[in-house]
């Protein structure tokens, strides 16, 4: 359960540590706590990371990392990245020392003193943690402060005895000890097991954070709220929609809840224009189009298309999904553009009302001129007027 502490060798001369080990230097020169330690170094590296505990110095701050090992995968030496506390004039610092007055840099220490190859996947990274041992729980006896056992021991000179006869004899007064370090060793094996069930107990609330949790459980989770999680979907968009489930449910079918799932499964910048009735179609006036949809047209370079539409339709039942400029949108997807576009399509599909038609555009095409009827159907056509009756002409009066 435990991992052996690194040789320093007297004398040895320390390294500054490379760039690969940049992040160990940060935990060690900031002094993480445990649990901050190792969700920063799972954001940063994929190595694993396991613990050790060590005894605490006196002053230490208890369960901040005190160094960090590096075990090679390709076998070899360990590596120790620790932390050296100094003063302004350069001397050793305790930590009875306040931290506003202590300078704390990271020093990389090898067995052999040469620099280190560049951190493997593979390596095991061990984050050295003081802690308080088991064994101040124990009777004095057990820590080293009081002798286990004193008795006098008599000392004679055998050679003297035999060649002399004489018997040259002195009492002296033998005091045993306990051997704390090993008896500490010993209870640090069931510290070991115990600090990683309390882990997991104090890890219970990021097992049902869709953020944090594993993976498999993001389906029992998005059930929680009745959400049905495309397991097909990257692994970090499951976590977004399962995170955001109940937010996009409130607001499906509207101009924000369409424009948020659409940034959160597509990363497109877009905006929803309502009531923008799409392009008209006018004989004789309309650019003819090879693609059945966006995604077809912007493959061919098309222009914006032509539809024919019911002009006497309000304009509650359309809107426009309008995306930035086409240049733009080249430059961020490159050749995924046709895919986002489908898949930009499908989601709209989905969650827009079913009496809702849209269209698709970019954001330099221009707003679309309607249809020259719905400009007249939008202004009442005035009632024409009777034509006036002829008159009469009159009657000749009786004679």
């Amino acid at each position: 359960m435990s991992t052996p502490q690194l040789p320093i060798p007297a004398g040895a001369s320390y390294m500054a540590v490379p760039d690969d080990f940049a992040h160990l230097r940060t935990v060690v020169e900031v002094q993480y706590p445990v649990r901050a330690a190792r969700t920063y170094l799972s954001r940063n590296i994929s190595n694993r990371v396991s613990l050790h505990l060590v005894e605490a110095r006196r002053g230490e701050k208890v369960g901040h990392i005190r160094a960090v090992q590096v075990n090679p995968a390709a076998g070899g030496d360990p590596i120790l990245v620790r932390a050296i506390r100094t003063l302004p004039d350069g001397s050793p610092a305790s930590f009875f020392v306040p931290d506003d007055m202590v300078e704390v840099r990271a020093e990389l220490i090898t067995t052999d003193g040469r620099p280190p190859v560049s951190l493997d996947p593979r390596d095991d990274v061990v984050l050295h943690v003081p802690v308080r041992g088991y064994l101040r729980f124990l009777p004095g006896c057990y820590q080293g402060a009081m002798p286990v056992e004193q008795r006098e021991v008599i000392h004679a000179d055998s050679a003297e005895m035999r060649r002399y006869g004489v018997r040259n004899e002195s009492t002296a007064r033998e005091v045993r000890g306990t051997d704390t370090d090993a008896l500490r060793r010993f209870l640090f094996i069931y510290q070991h097991l115990m600090t990683s069930v309390v882990d997991r107990i104090e890890q219970i609330p990021s097992l049902i954070d869709p953020l944090t949790c594993d993976p498999k459980f993001l389906s029992w989770i998005a059930s929680w709220v009745g959400f049905t999680l495309d397991e097909s979907l990257p692994l970090h968009q499951q976590r977004e929609l399962v995170r955001r489930a109940i937010r996009l449910y409130r607001t499906r079918g509207t101009k924000a809840g369409m424009e948020e799932i659409i940034r959160v499964l597509t990363a497109a910048p877009v905006s929803v224009s309502p009531r923008e009735k799409p392009q008209g179609f006018v004989l004789g006036g309309a650019t003819l189009a090879g693609g059945r949809t966006p995604a077809e047209r912007y493959i061919r370079g098309e222009p914006p298309a032509h539809y024919l539409y019911d002009v006497k339709r309000e304009g509650t039942n359309f809107f426009a999904l309008v995306l930035e400029p086409r240049d733009r949108f080249a430059r961020r997807f490159s050749e995924r553009a046709p895919q986002v576009l489908r898949r930009l399509t499908q989601i709209v599909t989905a969650e827009k009302p079913a009496h809702v038609t849209f269209t698709v555009r970019f954001d330099d095409d221009g707003k679309p001129t309607p249809a020259p009827g719905a400009v007249a159907a939008a202004t009442p056509a005035a009632k024409p007027t009777k034509p006036a009756k002829p008159a009469k002409a009159p009657k000749a009066p009786k004679s």
